[in-house]
């Protein structure tokens, strides 16, 4: 946050400072986040939403939230798993008989806070695009 309130400071345009963010920041905050997001608190989640926010008063621009990271960087993944034959976890997006929906998951454990259960809760929602 230092360097990008330096380039306030020093009256880059805009979209400099919507890039440097982008490059630097934001490939920071979501490393993994396919991983620990579903299983995050609500207090570490407003942590790093607040770290964005502070960049959107620096800049003055809107940027993307976390759940918006969240879910571009998890049909990103799901998109590669699917386009993998070989990946051991494609054999989780098999589809209903009738081609629209995904078949859920079925196990004896709690799972909930995995990457395939969130992922296939994204990947079924109305409006989804196909991983």
């Amino acid at each position: 946050m230092y360097f990008l309130q330096q380039l306030k400071k020093f009256n880059l345009p805009r979209t400099m400072m919507v890039h440097f963010y982008s490059s630097i920041i934001e490939s920071i905050l979501p490393s993994s986040i396919t991983i620990w997001y579903a299983a995050a608190t609500a207090k570490d989640k407003g942590r790093l939403q607040r770290v964005i926010r502070s960049a959107e008063k620096v800049i003055g621009c809107n940027l993307p939230s976390l759940q918006d990271l969240y879910d571009s960087r998890t049909l990103r993944r799901a998109g590669k798993i699917v386009a993998d034959p070989s990946h051991p976890g494609r054999k989780l997006f098999e589809t209903l008989p009738s081609g629209r929906r995904l078949r859920s998951i079925r196990t004896k454990t709690s799972c909930h806070n995995s990457f395939s259960h969130p992922l296939l809760a994204l990947s079924t929602r109305p409006g989804a695009p196909p991983p």
